[in-house]
């Protein structure tokens, strides 16, 4: 009491576990007040330490501690959730990328409960895992639980890198980026197998497909446009493979390709003749090589009078275009039933007055059809196809329409009654990609080639037989 009743009274202080200065002389108590300010329940909750009782004996000045001893109210806490002290304190200042085990944790204590993904929820299952439940830390939990359910996750930086064109995860420590210009390793990497397989199976559900042991592969359109092909390990080797083929916002046009240097200035000249023109072409190429980018650039050339109808097996084309419609095919659901082709949708297009008819790639038994269409009044018809070279087109046409019954003489002749060019496009030396060739379609004792007929270079066309058919000499007239 003697000390209660000292100075240290009126310079503030108080004795530990003392009743905010109410047995204090009244002078004292006003003076403690403002002095000691909201005393130590405010400063416990604001994260203030202990105050500091006067010495023994009326002393004139305050006992000083330690300065690295911890504040009691951070340590009260931290013992009451059985971790150490300054716990709380690190994970503040450095959880950004918490333990592969914590969200895992987290993520079985959520689905087994059915909670909707949330920060409150994290940080209840964090408590009953007795984890840190620092708001950072929850915050750092929740972003990568959210990475995990919503977009494509830690791909998602990725998908929208500008002039992003593909992205492609082999295994957990490998994803790959392409920006046009060839592919880059990349630093993103997943905490394991089990990662990569979530994502690929929570984007096939996105699109409406079955992904698993059962059916380890699959191939579809997701909402956004993104195309979407995954193979699950141990089908896939060195992991579950995932290739994501990034739509762009806007389509290219052919002065963007010029100006890319993907298509010389003269070069660009003839492709718009064979649009105008209404010659039927087929685009050919690898994969990746820029078909599609190219069979775009070259719809959006049509008269705006003209009525296109596109029939694919994932929806890529989007040419800019006032007068567009698409069809798209359908795989069979999980009992078998409501498969739509792209051999039916072809057959249903010829009945939808097409003024060119669109054929996304021919690769199947459709490339009958679409011969068929094209030798039935549908001029300015176009597909893409998959082969090393224009001169090769031929063969690749007659393997897939060998498959329907088709004999070698009738495809031959169907394939030069309907068919004028074929374009060529493949990547460089540089990775990047370009039109390569321009090849006329010529029949020869009762077979089909394709002769070269314009060699796109650098900066130029040359020109290898203008003069060897009919299909050129068109083009060629300005």
């Amino acid at each position: 009491m003697d000390a209660h009743r000292g100075g240290g009274g009126r310079a503030g202080g108080r004795p530990v576990g003392g009743s905010g200065g109410a047995s204090a002389p009244g002078g004292a108590r006003g003076r403690g007040a403002r002095t000691g300010g909201a005393g130590p329940r405010l400063r416990a909750a604001t994260g203030g330490g202990d105050p500091t009782p006067a010495r023994p004996g009326g002393g004139a000045g305050p006992r000083r501690r330690p300065a690295a001893r911890p504040p009691r109210v951070g340590r009260t806490r931290g013992a009451r959730r059985g971790r150490p002290a300054g716990t709380r304190h690190s994970g503040r200042g450095g959880v950004t990328a918490p333990a592969v085990a914590v969200v895992d944790q987290v993520r079985d204590l959520l689905a087994r409960d059915g909670q909707a993904l949330s920060p409150a929820a994290v940080a209840g299952a964090l408590r009953r895992a007795g984890r840190p439940v620092g708001d950072t830390f929850v915050l750092a939990v929740h972003d990568v639980l959210q990475r995990d359910v919503v977009g494509a996750g830690p791909l998602e930086p990725l998908l929208r890198t500008p002039g992003a064109t593909d992205v492609l995860v082999n295994g957990p420590d490998a994803v790959y980026l392409d920006r046009g210009a060839g592919l880059e390793l990349t630093d993103v990497r997943f905490p394991d197998e089990a990662a990569v397989r979530r994502l690929a199976q929570r984007l096939a559900a996105v699109g409406g497909r079955r992904l698993d042991d059962a059916t380890p592969h699959v191939d579809l359109r997701l909402p956004d446009g993104t195309r979407l092909h995954a193979v699950l390990a141990p089908v896939a080797r060195p992991g579950t493979v995932v290739s994501l083929r990034v739509p762009r916002a806007q389509v290219f046009t052919l002065a963007e390709l010029v100006a890319a240097g993907s298509v010389p200035a003269a070069g660009a000249d003839l492709l718009r003749r064979i649009v105008e023109r209404r010659l039927a072409f087929l685009v050919s190429g690898g994969t990746g090589s820029g078909k599609t980018t190219l069979l775009n650039a070259l719809l959006s050339l049509v008269d705006p009078a003209e009525r296109i109808v596109l029939v694919e097996d994932a929806s890529e084309l989007r040419p800019e275009h006032p007068h567009v419609v698409g069809l798209e095919a359908r795989p069979p659901n999980l009992e078998g039933a409501g498969e739509v082709t792209v051999r039916t949708l072809v057959r249903q297009a010829l009945r939808m007055r097409p003024d060119r008819l669109v054929l996304g790639e021919a690769r199947g038994a459709e490339v009958t059809d679409l011969l068929a269409a094209m030798n039935t009044g549908h001029e300015g018809g176009c597909a893409t196809i998959h082969a090393n070279s224009a001169a090769d087109v031929p063969s690749r046409v007659e393997a897939l329409a060998l498959a329907t019954g088709m004999s070698q003489a009738a495809v031959h002749s169907q394939l030069a009654s309907a068919l004028d060019l074929v374009v060529h496009v493949g990547r460089g030396a540089d990775g990047r990609r370009r039109v390569q060739e321009i090849g006329q379609v010529v029949r020869r004792d009762g077979r089909v080639e394709v002769r070269p007929a314009y060699v796109f270079e650098t900066d130029r066309v040359r020109a290898v037989d203008p003069g060897a058919g009919p299909a050129p000499a068109r083009v060629l007239v300005p």
